[in-house]
């Protein structure tokens, strides 16, 4: 035990589920759950790349356990995937305070938005090669 275990309480002697592998019964992510997951921090960067500089803040997400919408920022979806990816689940996390929904967009609309962007650097290569759609559809 050093002084960082010490400072925050987190010992064998003081907590019985330390060094415990248990997820709260979550099991862990199959292979193809983690490619999905590691696909999805991949575009996340694009969106992040493409919206912010347009004054995008962040992801808009249908919440399943309350019927709501929550405002996530980049910084903050960004961490939840790799939370996902590290744990096979997210943890709860604390909303933007007063958000302004014109300040956020779904994950379908970033998506078509890399998609038309991709299209259009397309059309405009010198080269005239097309390609047969756009690198971020979900419909593969």
């Amino acid at each position: 035990m050093d002084a960082w275990d010490d400072a925050f309480g987190a010992s064998p002697d003081r907590d019985p589920d330390f060094g415990s592998d248990e997820r709260s019964g979550q099991p862990p992510l199959t292979m193809e759950e983690r490619a999905g997951v590691l696909d999805d921090l991949a575009e996340l960067e694009v969106f992040r790349t493409l919206l912010e500089p347009t004054g995008v803040k962040g992801i808009v997400v249908d919440c399943p356990d309350c019927d709501e919408e929550h405002h996530v920022d980049w910084a903050l979806m960004q961490a939840n995937l790799r939370q996902l990816l590290d744990e096979g689940q997210t943890g709860r996390h604390e909303p933007p305070f007063d958000p302004d929904p014109d300040d956020y967009v779904s994950w379908d609309y970033a998506s078509g938005y890399a998609d038309g962007v991709a299209a259009l650097a397309e059309r405009e290569e010198p080269s005239g090669r097309h390609g047969t759609g756009g690198r971020h559809s979900r419909d593969e």
